[in-house]
């Protein structure tokens, strides 16, 4: 070969110093053999010369010799990657060049170039290729100095902007991107160059200048380049845009937020602000979500876009700013909000469908009402460029809508508002399921509420106070409850009871548990007797309704109920629980013990049979009636150590009772609990002894005569001079039957609360029947003339004995009061 193509050859590629030669001839026979090619491949020229190129290659190979020597026939050179064969049989990889040649006979010949690969990594590239490949690519490249200079780039780097490459020379990387931070990719190179170690997959972000408005993102790779003698002599660095995928990772990082902190809750409220806490700053400067005040309330919603003249109320539910002063004029969360007609929110509110624009009109008044006292403000003035409204609809049904702005970031774009819109969607379900369940609970808690006593009855026995507080809404409405049922005789009775579950079922099974209780203390039983007939109600309705497991008193099983009858005429106090936490007692020195009461088994489940714990309690005690929620722990969920947290909470209770109640409860109970905590202090009184008249008569018909004058006697120093005829008849009616049937001593007592009580006494055990006598009968009327006479009647029974009451009002028919 000449001078000129052993240059040719070494700028395509090969060093002519270790490439081995063939020459072959135009059918590809090879006419010359060299002692290289001899070391290379193992054959001697003997064995090679006169054999073809195809048999010196493996067999796949050798397929593309034909075509390979058919384009060299026709003019042309051909370079690339072959494996040859040794001698003995092993392969040798190779790079390939062939060359058109002219013998001095003027004959052509061909001329083969082999290089072994051996532990190359591949083709060998001239300083032409490599300019070519880098040059060419769309990648940026660059190579700095030691001290981060410019020393040269190719043209694809000019699209990242900085102008092109020879303006660059000399420049380093913070002067032709001042909008990128140049601090972390300069401490890269300075690592780079004094560890010798590449640094890949650098991602960086910010404004370069080719986009000073929109936020782009780059992968670098740092790789340091020596001299023969190894010693640095600079950076080359490759740059690729990966705007998109940035914006893609982060697009989805957004929904993922998303997912996991919009809708943790329940609550409309909560859910919108969750929803414009998420949106900023990621998305936007500045976000307002404004609910329809319908939803916010739970109610239906008509079906599809909303109409400019429905004028559907609105009220800010949410929004979070990047900025203190970013709006100034910002409506408070709860307010309502007023859009003005044909603004762009109300548009999005009729037709359904978002609306986007990149660049706000500077001058315009915002879309609002401006509040009283506050002057109408411009886009201008808050600094508001760009804007997306989105309507918040979910399940067909607009909810209300989302406003989205930014300040000094760019403006908004199409996939912006996807992202908006998928954002919006997916708060939309969550807010919907909230205000469904807001409709539920409502629904629910007003059940709850009309079950429960709106106002305990006025009477002198005790000084009353009682709390309720629902559970929270993951867990639903329970079904506790408590009550104050006035007895005869100035007594009451105190309820407090628990069904077990939540929801609507509980509630509606406390409201019929509730009714028969009432019914049961109308019948004045001891609290033995009405926690046995409440257990065989329970239990019989429970069998009754088979396998349904919600019906109303299938849910009552189970159920803890704690019933209270005290006497304020001698401050005796008998109570009985079934399945239910004993009450504290506070006593008149604000010391706190709790009641040792035996514990009967819940309502319908079987077991020992119901005892009743008596004692007197002396005047200003406050017995502390609750359920099981008051003792549990906020943190644990446990009841473990509750006493001891109530003990605590109730020492030294002397506020009014109302003030004690909200005390305790907010001490020991969240706005929210877990479980429903119903809580009703008592705080005992004694009749004054003045209102409490009694006698011993003794077993003789003629003691009629003397207590008829003796009560005549004691409704005379009460003034009570009005009564004095229907009392005298109520008296000698009772005593003459207890005298005339029963056994044992008689005693009379005349008690003067709101009503006037008269109660005998006797230790008979047999229970006295209203009948209507025959014309002909000379008795049997004594109780029907009672039952006349006073405003209600009745017997209970007593330990030894029975009482027979007959209760008077003390107002006249214009309702003026007696005495």
């Amino acid at each position: 070969m000449s001078g000129h193509g052993e240059q040719d050859a070494a700028r395509r590629g090969f060093d002519v110093a270790d490439a081995v030669p063939l020459l072959l001839d135009q059918q590809g026979v090879v006419t010359n053999w060299t002692n290289p090619a001899e070391q290379l491949l193992g054959y001697t020229a003997t064995e090679a010369v006169g054999g073809k190129l195809a048999d010196l290659l493996t067999a796949g190979n050798a397929q593309r010799v034909p075509d390979l020597l058919g384009r060299c026939r026709a003019g042309d050179d051909w370079a690339g990657l072959m494996t040859a064969r040794h001698r003995d049989g092993h392969p040798v990889p190779a790079m390939v060049r062939v060359l058109r040649a002219v013998k001095p006979q003027g004959r052509s010949a061909l001329l083969v170039l082999l290089s072994e690969l051996a532990d190359s990594p591949g083709w060998d590239m001239s300083r032409t290729v490599l300019e070519q490949m880098v040059s060419g690519s769309a990648v940026g490249f660059a190579i700095v100095d030691t001290d981060l200079r410019y020393v040269w780039s190719n043209s694809a780097l000019e699209q990242f902007g900085g102008g092109p490459a020879r303006r660059r020379l000399g420049l380093r990387f913070a002067d032709v991107q001042p909008g990128l931070d140049p601090g972390p990719v300069e401490a890269r190179m300075r690592h780079v160059l004094e560890t010798g170690e590449s640094v890949t997959g650098f991602e960086h972000v910010g404004r370069a200048r080719s986009a000073p408005l929109r936020e782009t993102a780059h992968m670098m790779s740092f790789t340091r380049l020596d001299d023969d003698r190894g010693r640095p002599m600079g950076v080359c660095y490759s740059v690729v845009d990966i705007t998109d995928r940035h914006r893609a990772r982060r697009r989805l990082a957004l929904l993922d937020r998303a997912g996991r902190n919009i809708g943790r809750t329940l609550d409309v409220m909560r859910t919108a602000q969750e929803l414009a806490d998420v949106a900023v700053p990621e998305l936007a400067d500045f976000v307002v979500v404004d609910l329809l005040e319908t939803v916010l309330r739970g109610a239906e919603l008509p079906s599809g876009p909303l109409t400019e003249e429905d004028g559907a109320p609105l009220r800010r539910a949410g929004h979070r700013s990047a900025y203190e002063d970013l709006p100034r004029t910002v409506r408070d969360v709860g307010t309502p909000v007023v859009y003005l007609p044909g603004s762009p929110p109300l548009r999005c509110l009729a037709t359904g469908r978002s609306w986007r624009q990149e660049q706000l009109d500077p001058l315009a008044l915002g879309w609002t009402e401006s509040a009283p006292g506050r002057p109408e403000t411009t886009f201008l003035e808050l600094g508001l460029q760009s804007v997306m409204i989105v309507p918040i609809r979910a399940r067909g049904v607009t909810l209300g809508l989302t406003g989205f702005f930014r300040r000094r970031k760019d403006p908004f774009r199409e996939d912006d508002l996807s992202l908006a819109e998928d954002l919006v969607s997916r708060a939309a379900v969550c807010v919907d399921n909230a205000r469904r369940y807001t409709r539920e609970r409502d629904a629910a808690l007003a059940l709850q509420r009309s079950l429960l006593p709106r106002r305990l009855p006025e009477q002198d026995a005790v000084e009353v106070a009682a709390c309720y507080r629902p559970a929270d809404e993951l867990t639903g409405l329970g079904g506790d409850w408590y009550d104050l049922i006035p007895l005869p005789g100035a007594r009451v009775a105190l309820i407090v009871g628990e069904v077990p579950g939540h929801g609507i079922d509980a509630a509606a099974a406390m409201g019929r548990l509730r009714t028969a209780v009432r019914t049961l203390a109308a019948l004045d039983l001891p609290p033995e007797e009405v926690l046995a007939h409440l257990d065989d109600l329970v239990a019989r309705s429970a069998r009754e309704e088979g396998s349904d497991p919600v019906g109303t008193y299938g849910q009552a099983m189970g159920s803890g109920c704690l019933y209270v009858v005290y006497d304020p005429a001698d401050g005796r106090c008998a109570m009985a629980s079934a399945g239910h936490p004993a009450p504290a007692l506070v006593s008149p020195d604000g010391t706190v013990g709790f009641v040792e009461l035996p514990a009967g088994p819940p309502l319908g489940v079987g077991g020992p049979p119901f005892e009743t714990k008596e004692s007197s309690l002396p005047e200003g005690s406050t017995l502390a009636l609750h359920t099981d929620g008051l003792l549990t722990d906020t943190v644990t969920g446990s009841t473990a150590g509750g006493q001891d947290r109530l003990r605590q909470a109730l020492q030294g209770a002397a506020p009014p009772l109302e003030t004690l109640c909200r005390t305790v409860m907010d001490s020991l109970v969240p706005t929210r609990p877990y479980d429903d905590v119903a809580l009703l202090l008592a705080r005992t009184r004694l009749l004054d002894a003045g209102r409490v008249a009694f006698w011993d008569l003794p077993t003789d018909p003629a003691a009629v005569a003397e207590a008829r004058r003796t009560a005549t006697r004691q409704l005379g120093r009460w003034g009570l001079d009005e009564l004095v005829f229907t009392t005298e008849l109520i008296v000698s009616e009772l005593v003459t039957n207890a005298i005339r049937y029963a056994t044992g001593p008689v005693r009379l007592r005349l008690i003067r609360e709101r009503a006037l009580v008269c109660e005998v006494y006797d230790g008979g055990a047999t229970t006295p029947h209203l009948r209507h006598p025959r014309a002909m009968d000379e008795g049997g009327r004594g109780l029907l003339l009672v039952s006349q006479l006073a405003q209600q009647w009745g017997t209970r029974f007593v330990p030894d004995g029975k009482v027979i009451w007959a209760e008077q009002s003390l107002t006249g028919p214009d309702d003026t009061p007696f005495g």
